[in-house]
């Protein structure tokens, strides 16, 4: 539940082949190449080739990817949805 995620976020990379999140509210998306995933601090993409979950548990907000990675981009910005979107 909402509650119980951590309200700070973490993230700490080892060798580039593990990445240990915390603060994680929800996996918008993932696939060997991709995984991006909604944090207290704005969405985290990571990017690379192999890419696994090997554990996640969104009650406590936590989250531990393995595989290459390659590169780690954050954006913050409010999603806009729907055709509001273009007449702004």
């Amino acid at each position: 539940m909402q509650e119980n995620i951590q309200t700070v976020h973490t993230l700490s990379l080892s060798g580039r082949e593990r990445a240990a999140v915390t603060g994680v509210s929800d996996v918008e998306l993932f696939n060997e190449q991709l995984v991006s995933l909604s944090t207290v601090s704005g969405t985290l993409t990571i990017m690379g080739a192999s890419l696994h979950i090997s554990q996640l548990d969104l009650e406590n907000g936590s989250l531990l990817i393995e595989g290459q990675i390659d590169a780690l981009e954050y954006d913050d910005r409010q999603k806009k949805r729907g055709l509001s979107r273009l007449f702004k």
